[in-house]
């Protein structure tokens, strides 16, 4: 297997290239800053920021993305061309105003991202930056949970705009057939979701279902977004989530929906939380992993590109583990397989997940992917301690 790239090359590597100027380059770094903070990791020495005439210097096994920043020109077309040529990932962007003609031809089949005046901070673009190196799913999902004789308006208004930006928006009145069992098919895409946006209305903890909605999203370290509603004093049970208060004039109507720019905020509150979130899932499944793995006389060694982590058990032998937050899929087994192929670990890599509050259904299909699909193992995070212990990893 290669070895690690030197540590002055970092564990991910992100661009920013074309026609950007000193501030805006600036304020994307700041954001990036932030985001990466809640993985632990550091802007500089764990994620390197390049630019045109230091690209060149990546170390290609080190996940890379780039932004590319369009207004007409052709600015470091060099630089682009070359990460082209080694199918490195670069996400063109242009300003509100802008046009996709402004793109240079050799990335006009690349899919973009027009920046909007209502989020400043370019958090969208850190965002899709941070998706492509792996710090992020590329999957964004969120439940709206809610009391439907006091804010309907507001849940179907949020289902719509969330929906529009991109991300797959759970709403009990819109995502469950007829036919299926409602609270089994509700927890299963809880635990799927990335943030949990709560209209915390005047009798919002007077229904059972929605105190469970909390305590299980809590109990999976998945971020809550409280939006409460005028005159209403929260329960204290949600204090130490994350708050938008709203007053009398950003309602419409009592039940929503809720005024353009208040909306709008809500909107770019839940990607600050989704990544929040995502990093705390994400090192909830390293830390019992860690854990089990101490147990047995066996050490974890490094984490790497993609959150790969090096598993050492007590006998010397080694293996690649992958943690993955939320329902793992077919796809996701596929994705794990080529990120172990590309980096050319030699062995079988294994998917570590959590698997409370997946439906049995669903639980019994990825036990069958796992019988059927010897590129990837698949490991119940809960289960690590007594299964690693007989471990045997597949060459």
């Amino acid at each position: 297997m290669n070895s690690p790239p030197p540590a002055a090359y970092g564990v991910y590597q992100l661009a920013i290239l074309g026609d950007i100027d000193a501030v805006e380059r600036q304020i994307l770094a700041d954001t990036l800053r932030e985001m990466i903070a809640d993985f632990e990791l550091e802007l500089g020495t764990d994620v390197n920021l390049l630019d045109a005439a230091t690209v060149g210097d990546r170390d290609p096994r080190v996940a890379f993305a780039a932004a590319y920043f369009a207004a007409g020109g052709n600015a470091d077309i060099g630089a682009v061309g070359s990460l082209i040529s080694a199918s490195m990932p670069i996400i063109p962007t242009i300003a509100a105003s802008g046009s996709f003609a402004q793109v240079p031809a050799m990335l006009q089949a690349a899919n973009g991202l027009k920046r909007r005046l209502d989020d400043p901070k370019m958090v969208e673009l850190a965002s899709a930056l941070l998706e492509c190196v792996g710090l992020l799913h590329r999957q964004r999902r969120v439940f709206v949970s809610y009391r439907r004789t006091e804010a309907r308006a507001a849940a179907v208004q949020l289902h719509d705009l969330l929906s529009a930006r991109g991300f797959d928006v759970f709403l009990d009145t819109h995502r469950i057939r007829p036919g299926d069992p409602f609270q089994d098919v509700l927890w299963h895409r809880l635990v799927d979701s990335d943030v949990l946006v709560m209209l915390d209305t005047p009798t919002y903890f007077e229904s059972r279902w929605t105190r469970e909605e909390i305590g299980r999203a809590r109990a999976k370290d998945i971020q809550v977004l409280r939006v409460v509603w005028p005159a209403h004093t929260p329960s204290r049970m949600t204090d130490l989530s994350e708050t938008l208060h709203l007053d009398s004039a950003d309602l419409k109507d009592p039940d929503g929906p809720i005024v353009e720019n208040k909306v709008y905020a809500i909107a770019l509150q839940v990607e600050r939380l989704r990544s929040r979130s995502i990093s705390a899932r994400y090192m909830a499944i390293t830390g019992k992993l860690r854990a089990d793995v101490e147990k047995i006389g066996g050490t974890i060694e490094a984490i790497g590109a993609h959150r790969a982590i090096s598993v050492r058990l007590f006998d010397g032998r080694r293996f690649w583990a992958y943690p993955v937050v939320g329902v793992p899929t077919a796809e996701t087994l596929n994705d794990i397989a080529v990120k172990a192929r590309m980096a050319d670990q030699l062995e079988t890599p294994v998917l570590v997940y959590d698997h409370i509050g997946i439906h049995a259904a669903w639980g019994n299909h990825l036990s069958w992917l796992d019988n059927e699909i010897k590129s990837v193992r698949a490991l119940k995070v809960a289960e690590a301690g007594w299964r690693l212990a007989g471990w045997e990893p597949e060459a």
